[in-house]
């Protein structure tokens, strides 16, 4: 919303605050966090229709602002105390943000001014929450009271994720699923790729591991994936989310970000029937149209003698993926505890007819935990 506010530059902020609202579906959640500047407002992340005010004594804020260094790479905020990271070239680079102590008591007193009028406006449905106290007990605080409203057990904003082995038919899987709930279907590989085509400063950091075939560090892909995750029409829609994680680190960190799927699946299917569907694909260079020498033969003997092999479908690379997928499968399956079981090696839609129909079943009401 600030970034719109910026490029349009309103006449009337508060108006056009309430007009970019409206877009929204109005059965999409809808919370409101208030605190003071550095009180750790941008790291909460609730689900339902709640204020949230967050304090903490003016000494903590300020010592918590003044320690805040900013990468200008990345833009990823780190702290002296807290978080200081190790790599030596970001320590290198990194940079004091403009806002002086001077200023930030200026706020914090701005702050005070307005803040008991906020509180009349939303006392019946507000909640105040101390700051000044490890990040994981405010976040857990926060969402004890987001999740004491009654839900109802129908499906809403689905959350879905597809785990599996390379050629199991998660993206045909994920088209199916998109196209019949309008929910977004989203590939992290893809999402790599885009950034890098948009030329972000993201993007720039990406484009040599991708050009040279080395995997993109996780905490770039988290950056990417978190940002494509809480766009709009992801928090409006929901979304089906394809190869992240990969292993239990990196739904870990997921987890960490409050991205929390609320369908997860993994698809099974042998070692042959991989080797099959992947090692016999070829795409057209011309058309970019794929084919597979045996299940989708190319029409015309001249389509047939231009189509290539992506590397990645050789035999050899086949293996390691596969390798790769089997090393860390089991981790994830006792991460995620209560996911479905998809028998890949069939045809495509008594797969989808398994998958729809998990979707549409209610799952057992728990507590979700973020570290």
């Amino acid at each position: 919303m600030l970034e719109e506010l910026l490029i349009h530059k309103p006449e009337d902020p508060i108006q056009f605050m309430i007009e970019h609202l409206k877009q929204h579906n109005d059965d999409a959640p809808r919370i409101c966090i208030l605190g003071p500047p550095a009180s750790g407002k941008t790291t909460m992340v609730t689900q339902h229709l709640h204020v949230v005010v967050l304090y903490a004594a003016d000494t903590t804020l300020i010592e918590r602002n003044s320690g805040k260094r900013l990468d200008p790479l990345t833009e990823e905020v780190y702290h002296t105390t807290f978080d200081w990271p190790s790599d030596v070239q970001i320590q290198q680079r990194l940079v004091k943000p403009d806002l002086s102590e001077e200023e930030m008591s200026k706020q914090l007193l701005e702050y005070h001014r307005n803040f008991p009028g906020v509180f009349q406006i939303y006392q019946k449905i507000l909640r105040s929450i101390n700051a000044d106290q490890p990040c994981v007990d405010v976040i857990s605080q926060a969402l004890t009271y987001v999740q004491t409203q009654h839900r109802s057990a129908a499906p809403f904003t689905p959350r879905i994720l597809f785990c599996g082995p390379p050629g199991s038919g998660k993206s045909l899987q994920a088209a199916l699923i998109a196209q019949k709930y309008g929910i977004v279907n989203i590939c992290c590989g893809q999402l790599l790729k885009e950034a890098v085509a948009d030329k972000t400063k993201l993007g720039e950091l990406v484009k040599p591991y991708i050009d040279n075939g080395y995997p993109v560090p996780d905490n770039m892909v988290m950056k990417i994936l978190e940002r494509r995750l809480n766009a709009p029409d992801c928090m409006t829609k929901g979304w089906v989310l394809r190869g992240f994680p990969r292993d239990i680190e990196q739904a870990e960190r997921l987890q960490k970000a409050c991205i929390i799927p609320n369908r997860v699946f993994f698809f099974n299917l042998p070692y042959e029937s991989i080797i099959e569907r992947l090692s016999q694909r070829r795409i057209d260079p011309v058309t970019g149209e794929r084919y597979h020498t045996t299940l989708r033969p190319a029409p015309t003997p001249k389509i047939q003698a231009r189509l290539k092999q992506n590397p990645k479908d050789k035999e050899d690379n086949i293996e390691k993926r596969v390798d790769t997928h089997h090393r860390n499968v089991r981790d994830l399956q006792e991460f995620y505890e209560d996911a479905f079981y998809v028998n890949a090696d069939q045809d495509p839609y008594p797969i989808f007819e398994f998958i729809e129909s998990c979707i549409i079943k209610p799952l057992p009401c728990k507590k979700i935990k973020c570290f």
